[in-house]
């Protein structure tokens, strides 16, 4: 941690068992462990107060963030009124009589049955793609 090797400590040891002497190197040993501990509880506990904070701060942040979306949103939602509707060209054209049931079954078309396409009438097509006007909707 502190860059400090086996031979480093064993000195320090040597120097403080010179200096201390063999009566008090136990108690000095004892006390220097509590203050160390001391010392790791503390900054653990700062460390914990911090990154509480940050996350807190985070969360504000977040919620802040998700109050503005909203905000924006509704801002949309009033400036773009045509957004909520379908366009002309979105809404589907129901046919004012119902369609023939289909059969699965095959049949080949004689000269008799083959007839011109059906075209629909004007006031029902939808607009050109150029043409800015809407469609005259059906009664």
């Amino acid at each position: 941690m502190f860059g400090i090797s086996f031979s480093e400590l064993l000195l320090v040891g040597l120097v403080a068992l010179l200096v201390l002497g063999p009566e008090r190197l136990p108690g000095a040993a004892r006390t220097a462990g509590l203050w160390v501990g001391r010392l790791k509880r503390s900054f653990n506990a700062i460390k914990q107060e911090v990154e509480r904070e940050i996350g807190a701060d985070e969360i504000r942040r977040q919620l802040h963030n998700e109050h503005i979306l909203s905000l924006e949103q509704e801002a949309r939602k009033i400036l773009n009124p045509l957004q909520q509707q379908p366009t002309p060209a979105e809404t589907p054209i129901t046919p004012a009589t119902p369609a023939p049931a289909v059969s699965t079954a095959t049949v080949e078309p004689t000269p008799a049955t083959v007839s011109a396409p059906v075209t629909e009438p004007a006031a029902t097509a939808a607009p050109a793609p150029h043409d800015p006007t809407p469609a005259p909707r059906a009664p």
